[in-house]
């Protein structure tokens, strides 16, 4: 290299045209082992040039970060970019052997030189980084398995929704009456969702309407079921095979990262505080359960928990809970439309009759004897002023001798005010 340094010169050419130029000098370079260590010196400090220029930490301090796993200093992204920018171990221990040179090394290369220190590096930064990752893991599967476990709980105790099920067998049974589905001792859940498609015969209502009904009218208790069945809707959102999928990856790292364990070097750094939780445990047990409760609703519900998914099973329930409350609230608001018409038509029938009875006293009021039988008239004109039809809708009005008048519409007489 006519005794320039690689320091030097990395230090002052731009990384962009280095790569390109180090890419294109590469291709001329001949195979063989004698070239390995060579090509591998020159690719080095592209690899980790960026990297430490992006986390500016000590050599030394990152080593004992990784050794201490101090979760305070360690972070998802450094630990990933260790594992991508450094050369495996065989690599690492080459570079281990320049450390006398230490000085004229480049900064990547003496980077490799203090982290060839750590023993089994590789493994360890695997072990560490599905540490850092496993909380967010635990806490991405424990929510799906609880919602489960309490959803097959709450379906298990629910008496509401034992006593809907009841009803529904029982008028499923009276409408089959002289059919071959009759006396029915059990129907699929899924039928449930197929309540709302049965219509009556005006085509006016559905069978879950009618059922919604009942419930008000008979069983109010029924009516708190979807209430009871909270975790439904969340437990139909939960596919088993993902939830099953996410465990058995999480053991099988854990099962890897415990062999690693089992065959790292004695080390007599005291710093070395590397080691394995046991959450998965903990989250293995409440899956296992979760898994139990169902089965045991499928011998509770009759149906085989095999070929029955979770999603398919609570799916069908979240549905027709769903389907059975906007059953009730439309009930509701069929019957205020009922009454807000019967209230208009009271309304209506009665403004009628009033405005009858109106027209009926006026025409007796004014229905004079086409012969002139005064008697008749003054008759009808005391009759008008002893019930008072005589002063209704009366108006004052000033004449022109300024004397107030008062009109009587309904009788068509006019009083001057003597009383002044």
């Amino acid at each position: 290299d006519g005794g320039v340094r690689q320091k030097e010169v990395i230090d002052v050419v731009p990384w962009s045209f280095l790569r390109e130029a180090l890419l294109n000098m590469l291709t001329l370079q001949t195979t063989g082992p004698e070239n390995d260590s060579s090509i591998f010196f020159f690719l080095f400090p592209f690899q980790t040039a960026i990297f430490l220029g992006s986390f500016r930490l000590p050599y030394e301090e990152i080593r004992d970060i990784v050794l201490q796993v101090d979760e305070e200093r360690l972070s998802e992204a450094l630990i990933q970019n260790l594992i991508k920018n450094l050369p495996e171990q065989k690599e690492l221990s080459n570079l281990a052997e320049l450390k006398n040179e230490y000085e004229e090394l480049c900064e990547s290369e003496q980077f490799g030189i203090v982290m060839s220190s750590v023993k089994m590096l590789r493994p360890r930064l695997n072990g560490i980084l599905f540490k850092l990752t496993f909380e967010e893991q635990v806490n991405n599967i424990r929510p799906d398995i609880m919602n489960v476990t309490f959803a097959c709980e709450e379906v298990k105790k629910s008496e509401g929704f034992s006593m809907i099920l009841e009803l529904v067998l029982l008028v499923g049974n009276y409408m089959n009456s002289g059919s071959r589905n009759a006396q029915t001792f059990g129907f699929n859940i899924s039928f449930l969702c197929k309540l709302r498609d049965t219509k009556s015969t005006n085509q006016n209502t559905t069978l879950l309407h009618f059922l919604a009904e009942k419930c008000e009218e008979k069983y109010p208790e029924i009516l708190k079921f979807p209430d009871e069945l909270d975790h439904v809707e969340c437990a139909s959102k939960v596919s088993a095979q993902i939830l099953k999928a996410s465990l058995d990856t999480m053991e099988r790292h854990i099962q890897r990262l415990e062999n690693d364990i089992q065959n790292f070097p004695k080390t007599e750094d005291k710093q070395d505080k590397f080691h394995s939780r046991e959450q998965y445990e903990k989250l293995s047990t409440m899956h296992k359960n979760m898994q139990k409760l169902y089965e045991s609703l499928g011998s509770y519900f009759a149906f085989d928990p095999h070929t029955v998914s979770m999603e398919d099973f609570f799916g069908d329930l979240a549905n027709f809970r769903n389907l059975f409350m906007d059953a009730v609230r439309e009930n509701h608001k069929k019957r205020e439309m009922e009454e807000k018409i019967k209230r208009a038509k009271l309304a209506k029938e009665k403004a009628e009759r009033e405005k009858l009875e109106r027209q009926q006293k006026k025409k007796q009021l004014i229905d004079m004897n086409k012969e002139g039988d005064e008697t008749g008239v003054m008759d009808s004109l005391m009759e008008a002023l002893q019930s008072g039809a005589a002063f209704r809708d009366r108006r004052k009005r000033t004449p022109r001798n300024g004397k107030t008048a008062y009109i009587c519409t309904s009788c068509c007489f006019t009083f001057n005010n003597a009383f002044k």
